[in-house]
């Protein structure tokens, strides 16, 4: 059965692609991005002030670094900002070299470990891949991937997430919790059936997965068995991502976007592209920082 949470806009400034969206308890702060446009959103949630930089490039995620400085997945590198100034500087480059890709989903292991997801531009079949930046290297964990998405961690840092979003399914791998690297092969953990595909994921404390449903206006629950447990409604169609929110992290961010829709499906679709909050009642938990070292 489809829930009704209470449900706001954040913002109304429709993403064309919205995605990565993260939360700084710190400052109170949520970070999202519009992966087409390359423009990063930054919403202080108390006050509801929201600001919007151009990075000058298509850009997917960050992770903290500390206070001062975040680290932005952009289509050709990895980027240290300074949040004061948004002044970056290259870390790595990221398939710089391989102008038909771009970078996708993203998400930061309890370790510092940073997962990170390439596919084409036009989403061309296994372009992309998943890799993990650990320690300040970059190595790649899973080659031939069409559209990576829903990489997440379970509490203890043991297993990993990961969609291939064309492909219906859901991923789980053992990891070493203390490296955020994989130690065993994935396994199918649910095949998605039905409206929609997987697209971003997040797990809360009670290890169970948020995952937003791309195309279906909906989050799913799923327990850590891939058994799904709750169906929350998104007033857009192309939800993408969520992220917990909030002193205690029960409310959800959810990102959406207005790709590949013309003027009829955007009339019927008229929040598609905004950024909501959703009172859900989840037991949330605080993303960690990336380690560079």
């Amino acid at each position: 059965m489809m829930e009704e949470v209470p449900t706001s806009v954040l913002s109304d400034d429709p993403c064309h692609l919205g995605e990565g969206p993260t939360y700084d308890l710190t400052t109170d702060t949520a970070w999202w991005f519009d992966i087409r446009e390359g423009r990063l959103f930054e919403a202080h949630l108390g006050s509801r002030s929201i600001r919007v930089h151009a990075l000058g490039r298509m850009a997917s995620a960050l992770g903290r670094i500390n206070a001062d400085r975040q680290l932005i997945v952009t289509e050709d590198g990895l980027y240290i900002r300074e949040i004061a100034d948004g002044a970056m500087t290259l870390f790595l480059p990221l398939e710089a070299d391989n102008p038909m890709t771009r970078s996708n989903d993203c998400r930061v292991h309890q370790s510092g470990t940073f997962w990170i997801g390439t596919m084409g531009r036009k989403a061309e079949p296994g372009a992309g891949a998943i890799y993990a930046l650990h320690r300040g290297k970059m190595a790649t964990l899973f080659p031939g991937i069409s559209i990576p998405n829903s990489i997440c961690f379970s509490p203890d840092g043991g297993t990993g997430y990961f969609a291939d979003t064309p492909r219906a399914v859901l991923y789980s791998v053992p990891l070493n919790p203390t490296t955020g690297l994989p130690r065993g092969e994935p396994e199918v953990l649910l095949r998605h059936t039905g409206i929609g595909g997987l697209d971003g994921s997040v797990v809360d404390a009670d290890g169970l997965i948020w995952n937003a449903c791309w195309g279906a206006g909906q989050i799913n629950v799923y327990s850590p068995q891939g058994e799904r447990l709750r169906s929350l409604r998104v007033p857009a169609q192309q939800a993408s991502c969520p992220a917990f929110v909030g002193s205690d992290f029960s409310r959800l961010l959810v990102t959406s976007a207005w790709q590949d829709m013309d003027a009829a499906a955007r009339a019927a679709d008229p929040q598609a592209g905004r950024t909501f909050l959703l009172d859900a009642s989840a037991r949330g938990r605080a993303e960690p920082d990336v380690k560079l070292a």
